[in-house]
């Protein structure tokens, strides 16, 4: 290794700093993507000018142009299910369903059904917001659990998993040319045994609390929720139900529709069947801020890609992947922690993704894995690491939602967003492991 590759190799290392430091002081992700970007670019033998010109805007436009209608009908389908109130009609069916002494993991699973539906997780995360707030105040469980049950729900087990219609199956899908269902039946027991762990492991912390002497103490600002007229939850699933079907059944060996197709009946299904509980005259204004929502979130998702992409065109690179192909043990586990560690750095399941796919796939395919195992695995393996507190989407939730600090907070999110998805992926590698072969 010579000295340029030595010296392109450490500003990689200082951009990955850099972009994390950056990002969790909130500075604007499009600065952040652009300054760590030119900082690789100068020590990577680029010229700073092409780098930016062309290597950034060519993973930032590419990314863009693959996404945007993914992102769009995802955004559109959410504010359809916000706006009937249909996502708080299913949260609350469920809540229903198994009881008060159930309560606690009523909401993320309620949070999961929506997510697996398609629904964006910020809008799955407001729309049961209220409800769960009434349910830890029914119960009396401490209020700063409220965090760690939703953002369980919402970026963990459904997220990832086979079929769901998330940007983080797409986006492995595009680049592979698999299907949103690949490696279905080992994504499905390493989603399970998230679900079925992640219950255990809340339920035991929230007992803990209460044996400690916790209660639920409201906040001045919480408004709890109203009884007001909500659709049958029931009747508020079929859209849902709908869009799975349709993107992943098949006819004569070919998928209904895709991703994008799939979730925009959806969304004409919630309202036409929800009709009765929206304002007609406002369905313009809610598409036109569902389009500007989608804007601003595919296009920081895409800023974060494009500096992956000048990173892949530096001579320091190819250290990185020889470095991550060779890590020690079966090569599946490289290709999760390569994944992990991208989407960590990154602070972005699907940025991370965005960026580990194109990358990393190729050297681990031809090490012999299957596309489906490494679609499947590289997916589940996004959800753990870019959890971290400097994550968009914990800061939302955390902060700005539930009105908590992160001191209060952070901590069962942690086990729940990121212990917990790092055993799944560990799960994932095993059975890829021993049963690469099953469907």
């Amino acid at each position: 290794m010579g000295a340029s590759e030595i010296i392109s190799l450490l500003g990689i290392i200082i951009g990955l700093i850099l972009l994390i430091k950056m990002v969790m002081k909130g500075i604007n992700i499009f600065i952040v993507a652009i300054v760590c970007s030119s900082i690789v670019a100068i020590t990577g033998d680029l010229n700073l000018y092409d780098a930016l010109k062309i290597n950034y805007m060519t993973g930032f436009v590419n990314f863009f142009k693959t996404n945007f209608f993914i992102f769009l009908t995802g955004t559109i389908m959410g504010k359809m299910m916000e706006v009937t109130n249909g996502a708080k009609a299913i949260a609350k069916m469920i809540v229903n369903f198994l009881g008060k002494d159930k309560a606690l993991i009523s909401i993320p699973l309620a949070c999961g059904i929506l997510a697996y539906g398609g629904v964006s997780v910020f809008v799955v995360s407001f729309a049961v917001f209220p409800i769960a707030l009434e349910v830890f105040k029914e119960a009396d469980l401490p209020r700063n659990y409220i965090p760690a049950a939703l953002t369980f729900g919402c970026s963990t087990f459904a997220m990832v998993a086979p079929g769901a219609p998330q940007i983080h199956n797409a986006v492995p899908a595009q680049f592979l040319g698999t299907e949103i269902m690949a490696g279905a039946v080992n994504g499905f027991i390493s989603c399970g045994v998230m679900l079925v762990f992640g219950c255990v492991i809340l339920y035991r912390m929230v007992a803990k609390e209460k044996e400690n002497g916790a209660h639920f103490i409201p906040k001045p600002t919480d408004t709890f929720y109203e009884n007001t007229k909500l659709p049958n939850g029931f009747v508020a699933l079929i859209p849902i139900i709908i869009s799975i079907l349709l993107i992943n059944c098949k006819i004569n060996g070919k998928t209904i529709a895709p991703i994008e197709v799939g979730v925009f009946v959806g969304s004409l299904l919630t309202f036409i069947l929800l009709n009765n509980y929206q304002d007609n005259k406002q369905i313009i204004i809610h598409i036109g801020e569902a389009c500007k929502t989608t804007i601003f979130s595919i296009s920081s998702t895409c800023a974060v890609v494009a500096f992956g992409t000048v990173v892949n065109a530096t001579i320091g690179f190819p250290i990185v992947v020889n470095s991550m192909v060779n890590i020690p043990g079966t090569a599946i586990a490289g290709a999760a922690i390569g994944t992990t560690v991208i989407a960590g750095v990154c602070g972005s399941a699907s940025g991370g993704l965005g960026i580990a796919v194109p990358l990393l796939a190729p050297a681990f395919m031809a090490k012999g894995i299957s596309v489906a195992a490494l679609h499947r695995t590289m997916a589940i393996a996004s959800a753990a690491l870019d959890s971290l507190p400097h994550n968009g989407y914990i800061v939302t939730v955390t902060n700005g939602l539930c009105n908590e600090t992160h001191k209060d907070a952070y901590m069962p999110i942690f086990w729940l967003t990121v212990i917990i998805p790092i055993l799944g992926t560990i799960v994932a590698i095993l059975l890829f492991t021993l049963f690469p072969n099953l469907p």
